[in-house]
């Protein structure tokens, strides 16, 4: 991997119910020194869904916090900024995903946030975050159909992992994804139900924004440990 390319990171800290409420002010009261963070374009601080997948009952125990880096250099700073030790001190574990964008398609907040610097096998285990807003008039269609689908994806054939994110519910909400392979994510995208998910999204217009992105990972790395994937 070039110390000059783009790299990004997505850390799920799990917080001790002791924590919980302070984990949740950080919401806010940690905005300011994560854009202190050297190095970083482009980030999200945001909580999570209880159960598989996309879910509107949240999750007060784990928040997400996605970086991305200018380049690998700064990234191998994470670990030694602020707001990962500030973080870190308060829960009780925390696993990293870091990977490469090798497609994206749509905006996060008006921003294109992750550029293109890997090349993605159809064979390669594969990343996948994607992100929607939500229009206020279609909210309930949104939530009549779109948990549904979600969790049709638990059998899904060779997904890893997945966890709903997001930074307010229902509104804004994303999805983090890791499969086996390029090919059995795309079998699970292109089948029916769905496919037909996907199609009356697009027909009724529900989302006003929305992105589309996949990685090839890198590394994952917890709390004690870093696993090495490319």
């Amino acid at each position: 991997m070039s110390d000059n390319q783009e790299i990004v990171s997505l850390t799920f800290f799990e917080y001790p119910k002791r924590n919980r409420w302070w984990a949740f002010n950080q919401m806010q009261l940690a905005l300011s020194p994560i854009r202190q963070v050297d190095g970083v374009s482009f980030f999200k601080l945001m909580g999570t869904g209880g159960g598989f997948g996309f879910s509107l009952k949240p999750d007060f125990r784990t928040y997400a916090l996605l970086l991305v880096w200018k380049n690998a250099a700064f990234a191998r700073m994470y670990s030694e900024s602020e707001i990962y030790k500030r973080f870190s001190q308060q829960c009780k574990s925390n696993f990293t995903y870091w990977m490469r964008c090798s497609q994206c398609h749509g905006s996060w907040n008006g921003k294109q946030p992750f550029a293109v610097t890997a090349k993605a096998t159809s064979e390669g285990p594969i990343m996948v975050i994607t992100r929607a807003r939500v229009k206020l008039r279609k909210i309930p269609r949104f939530l009549r159909f779109v948990p549904g689908s979600s969790r049709s994806a638990e059998k899904a054939d060779g997904l890893l992992f997945t966890k709903g994110i997001g930074e307010w519910p229902a509104i804004e909400q994303a999805t983090f994804s890791y499969w086996q392979s390029q090919q059995k994510m795309e079998a699970y995208a292109y089948q029916t139900a769905h496919r037909k998910i996907i199609q009356k999204v697009k027909k009724e217009g529900w989302y006003k924004e929305e992105l589309f992105a996949r990685f090839v990972p890198v590394s994952i790395s917890n709390t004690n440990e870093v696993r090495e994937l490319a």
